[in-house]
């Protein structure tokens, strides 16, 4: 059986802050890789932007093995510890192949401090015309010292923010927030006012796996990040919580989203753009399947554009 096209009269087109995407999906960071291996199996005609797997000022190895675990039905807990190149030698080795797929690129920095991030947004300097925004991963929980993660404290987000606001790329800003506080809408607040464009919500919750019989955990960085569908209640809630708290703020809502219909839920949450993440390592062409979903969706309930969807959640029923 072949693939159900997107019906014509639906208009996918999004925006998200100065962004015009042709599609709400955008693929999440970590989960569609440096450069365009993934990318080569989907139509990008159908696909908003792609976020690139966080990037540092250095090269950087990661966390020890085990690093991934399946964890529940559709969850995943995984230690990969920002693995990657660094900013300079990505730019040369994988943007030019990602540069003629057409499709928008956000780059998604991290650091170890106020100054890595940065050092790193400065590298990107050179190539800002080739990319659609940043973002700026202050809340992976598989650093040194997860518990202190920067998204864990407004202060330390409008610092990261900050740093890079002021580099005045011409880019704009998502900083990338954790669900792991129940500070989240303060911290959104910072990283707004500290210069951030938008958000991109959520992260990965942090999370155990332990073997019972040999009483070790099952990763080798001993905790990580659980996602995928198990998440999207608790994604749901924060991209709902922020979207109220600031109303005018462009959200990439990021969490467990697996169909069009998840999406459909993420966008009525308040989100203008939807992140999906884990799903694509078991189905890299879900991207394109999900695109093709909301389309159906906002055909089959007289929804002519899918960017009327945003933030439009009702009170419950009485």
């Amino acid at each position: 059986m072949g693939r159900r096209s997107a019906p014509p009269r639906t208009d996918c087109d999004v925006a998200v802050g100065p962004l015009r995407l042709r599609s709400p999906v955008v693929a999440a960071s970590g989960t569609f890789g440096h450069g365009d291996e993934v990318l080569r199996l989907v139509d990008p005609a159908r696909l908003g932007a792609l976020t690139v797997k966080s990037l540092a000022a250095f090269e950087w190895a990661g966390n020890p093995a085990p690093r991934v675990h399946a964890a529940g039905v559709g969850g995943m807990l995984n230690s990969v510890g920002l693995q990657g190149p660094g900013v300079e030698a990505w730019a040369r080795e994988e943007l030019p192949a990602l540069r003629e797929a057409g499709v928008p690129i956000i780059v998604s920095l991290w650091g170890r401090s106020v100054d890595d991030f940065g050092r790193a947004a400065t590298q990107l300097r050179p190539h800002v015309a080739a990319l659609a925004a940043v973002e700026l991963n202050v809340s992976c929980p598989n650093v040194e010292d997860a518990a202190r993660m920067f998204a864990h404290s407004p202060r330390a987000t409008g610092e990261v923010v900050g740093a890079v606001a002021s580099l005045d790329l011409g880019l704009p800003i998502f900083a990338k927030l954790s669900p792991n506080t129940f500070e989240v809408v303060d911290v959104a607040r910072a990283a707004v006012a500290a210069g951030a464009t938008g958000l991109t919500l959520v992260n990965t919750l942090l999370g155990l796996a332990i073997d019972a019989a040999t009483r070790r955990p099952r990763l080798g960085g001993v905790t990580g990040g659980y996602s995928g569908t198990p998440i999207k209640p608790v994604a749901l809630r924060v991209v709902h919580d922020v979207a109220r708290a600031l109303p005018d703020t462009p959200i990439i809502g990021t969490g467990g989203v697996g169909s069009g219909l998840d999406a459909v839920e993420m966008l009525i949450a308040g989100a203008s753009a939807v992140g999906v993440g884990t799903i694509s390592f078991h189905e890299p062409r879900a991207v394109n399947r999900i695109h093709d979903e909301v389309a159906r969706w906002c055909a089959d309930h007289g929804v002519e554009r899918a960017a009327d969807l945003t933030a439009t959640l009702q009170s419950p029923a009485t």
